[in-house]
């Protein structure tokens, strides 16, 4: 492939994985608001981590200290820092060096020049022996032998002057079997040669590894490296010991064991040479791949101790931390920064509907990035503080309980559990908190998640500030005795902990009210004040329209008992059930509920009777608003009634017009996007309608349930509320122990009779 082709792939991969980003931020409908401010919230967080931790108060005038006197005050790290040593790392270099074999180059020229030296001797006798009738069978005759060996040795001798001994020649003429020593001869020599003689040079090897040296063999394909044990290579000093071994181990005979190396020694040259290049190269390589000793200064440590004699190795340490401390890591600081960035974007504006199972608000969205950015910024600003008793974690300084009880109250457990993982990972990740400071927020996080748990009344967040305190306690005490504090740290370390836990809950107290309102949150608090029935709005209700406070507190009831059933929020669906119909306040004559033998909906048509029924949701939803209720009960007052169609004037209108619209006999809310709001729909549905029937035996009314909620399933006004099948057959069995239990059985008075049959008519959709 191209590097053109390469270039436009990677453009193409780059435009797809934009469109995939792009579509996921529209799908999840970020408005801009939020995005606005989780960026410039970040960027705060940036500009206070990018420039703390560079501060070099607590070290001073590094003149004020010198080898061998006596320091003034103590010095202690403001960070983690880390440095070379210097000394130690050259050792290991030298260390390093002394494992380097001498590297030998095997030239393969030498042991060419070397055999076809012997081959031209070799060559000289075979004719010589030939021509003269010297053969292998036997020796020369007695006669003719002693001039025919001086003419051998004058033959040899003119060729190769003084190579070889003369007894090493008579030898050799006068065995029989003198061609086939030739030829061992021969082999041995090829032997040696292959196997390299090495040529050892002065004074060199006393550098390098005193064991083994390194052979180099270019076979022309691809260069061989063989590891040779320095005391089994073959030189010219101790050629004659190998040479002897190698005839023994052939079983070679007599007669050429005996001259053998003095017929070898003229042709045999060194091959193996000392290659100072090539050993240096591996000398650099292993040099490169030690790694540094390094020296560890923890966060906290006493470098220097006030009354005690200043060290080399003590100024080394500060000339060290004082270099760490004014340099600025950017690259990763950056690392860190996109680390808390990702932090950020998965947890505001994924972890939202994966933890709650909704998108967050905006409003809660701006909380946690505040809440966020000032816990960063805090941590930052927090770990330039210097501490004269050396251990001392900076979380113990920060309310991460305080910031996880806000989220847990204000959005949701959950949420908050995770957040009370995401902070103390965002101080570790930005630098600003060391492990042990990480701990201990994430101990305080998670308990303060859990606290609130079931929490109904504001002092149990007193109670929570108890708890907290002693899981802070418990986790100093721990992470102080991992590291080998001394005793007299103990007490401080626990009082900090223990004031912590106790002032975030204290603190909750007076933080969470204006937050609450500014938020307009559904905090269980909040909705507990809501639930009141001594509320303004609930008795002016029970005064203007008694009916309709009836049936709300009997729904309420109903959506109560459902709720817990399944696992919904029940205080949120009893407080959405109380102020469901206060609509009706404004026209509450027309209310079936509120009739007493007089409907004004004889008089007045069908359409007419529609758009006051539709409007109490409207009117409903403009109260509650100007009230300030919170948001999850306004969405139970406009969805109580979804966009289902007012059955009994829709039909009547049919009767009186020709053409009739559906949309003007339809409520003009939405179906219910939440379970309580859909719980709260059932049980209002629920509660007029079996009100008409005449005799409510428990059988009954549950037969009558289940055709209300599958009417309701049928128009689509449950799609969207997230209830299980299974949850709605447990809605219906509360929903009928509930109703059952108030319409026990009694004795029924003649009179009854006839306002059965009044009461028969359908209440549910005229009210």
């Amino acid at each position: 492939m191209t590097m053109k082709n390469k270039f436009n792939l990677r453009e193409a991969c780059a435009e797809v994985y934009a469109n995939v980003i792009l579509k996921k931020i529209k799908d999840a409908k970020i408005s801009p608001g939020p995005v606005i401010v989780t960026a410039a919230a970040f960027l705060i967080s940036s500009i206070v981590i990018m420039n703390s931790g560079n501060s070099r108060d607590n070290i001073g005038n590094l003149s004020e200290f010198e080898v061998g006197k006596v320091a003034e005050h103590d010095v202690i790290a403001a960070r983690p820092v880390s440095y070379v040593d210097e000394a130690a790392t050259n050792l290991l270099i030298e260390e390093r060096k002394r494992l380097v074999s001498a590297v030998f180059r095997y030239e393969s020229a030498k042991s060419l020049e070397a055999e076809r030296n012997y081959n031209r001797f070799a060559s000289l006798c075979y004719q010589f022996f030939k021509k003269n009738g010297v053969n292998e069978q036997a020796a020369p005759r007695a006669d003719a032998e002693d001039l025919r060996l001086e003419a051998f040795r004058i033959l040899i001798y003119s060729e190769f002057p003084n190579a070889f001994p003369v007894e090493t020649l008579d030898a050799l003429f006068r065995n029989p079997d003198r061609n086939r020593m030739l030829l061992e001869a021969g082999k041995i020599l090829s032997h040696f040669m292959e196997e390299g003689i090495f040529s050892l040079p002065r004074n060199e090897l006393s550098r390098y590894n005193p064991v083994m040296v390194e052979a180099l063999r270019d076979s022309g394909a691809r260069m061989g490296r063989e590891q040779v044990d320095l005391n089994r290579i073959v030189t010219l000093g101790n050629l004659r010991d190998y040479m002897t071994a190698r005839l023994a181990q052939n079983e070679a005979s007599a007669a050429l064991k005996g001259i053998c190396y003095d017929l070898l020694k003229p042709f045999v040259l060194e091959n193996m040479f000392f290659s100072r290049t090539d050993t240096e190269e591996q000398v650099k390589e292993a040099s490169a791949r030690v790694e540094p000793a390094l020296i560890h200064i923890e966060q906290g440590q006493r470098i220097i101790k006030k009354g005690f004699i200043v060290s080399k190795e003590d100024m080394v340490s500060l000339n060290a931390l004082s270099s760490a401390l004014s340099e600025k890591d950017f690259s990763g600081g950056a690392g860190r920064l996109f680390l808390l960035l990702m932090l950020y974007i998965l947890f505001i504006f994924i972890g939202g509907s994966k933890l709650m199972g909704r998108n967050l608000r905006d409003s809660e969205i701006y909380l946690l990035t505040a809440i966020t950015s000032l816990y960063i910024i805090a941590a930052a600003l927090a770990k330039n503080l210097s501490f004269n008793n050396g251990f001392f974690p900076v979380s113990i300084l920060l309310p991460t309980a305080l910031s996880i009880m806000l989220p847990s109250i204000l959005i949701g457990e959950y949420l908050a559990l995770a957040w009370a993982f995401v902070l103390p990972l965002a101080g570790l990740l930005t630098g600003c908190f060391d492990m042990p400071a990480y701990l201990i927020a994430l101990a305080s996080g998670i308990v303060a998640s859990r606290a609130l748990y079931n929490a109904e009344r504001r002092m149990d967040m007193v109670k929570a500030g108890v708890h907290i305190a002693a899981a802070n306690c418990a986790a100093v005490f721990v992470v102080t005795l991992m590291q080998h504090s001394p005793v007299k740290d103990y007490p401080i370390l626990l009082f900090w902990a223990a004031f912590n836990g106790i002032a975030s809950g204290i603190l909750v107290l007076g933080i969470l009210p204006p937050l609450e309102s500014g938020l307009n949150a559904a905090t269980t608090f909040r909705l507990i004040e809501l639930s009141d029935l001594n509320a303004p709005l609930i008795r002016r209700l029970f005064t203007i329209a008694p009916g309709t406070y009836s049936h709300s507190f009997m729904v309420a009831q109903l959506a109560e008992a459902a709720c817990q059933e399944i696992g919904a929020n029940s205080l949120l669906a009893r407080v959405g059930a109380y102020y469901h119909d206060i609509g009706k306040m404004e026209q509450p004559e027309y209310f079936v509920e509120n009739q007493a033998g007089y409907n004004k909906h004889d008089e007045i048509p069908p359409r007419l009777s529609a758009t006051i029924l539709r409007s109490h949701v409207k009117l409903g939803v403009e109260k509650a608003r100007n009230m300030k209720l919170p948001k999850q009960v306004i969405d139970i007052i406009a969805e109580h009634h979804g966009n289902s169609l007012i059955q009994f004037f829709y039909h009547k209108a049919l009767e009186q017009e020709k053409e009739v619209s559906v949309e003007d006999f339809s409520y003009p809310g939405n179906p219910p996007r939440s379970r309580e709001s859909a719980v709260v729909m059932l049980a209002d549905t629920s509660e007029a309608a079996v009100r008409t029937l005449e005799k409510k035996t428990a059988t009954k009314i549950e037969e009558f349930i289940q055709t209300l909620i599958n009417s309701k399933l049928e128009h689509g006004q449950l799609a969207e509320s997230d209830l299980r099948f299974r949850d709605l057959e447990a809605i219906k069995k509360a929903f009928v122990r509930v109703l059952a239990s108030y319409y026990h059985s009694r004795i029924e008075y003649p009179k009854e009779n006839k306002e059965k049959k009044e009461a028969a008519r359908p209440t549910a959709e005229r009210g």
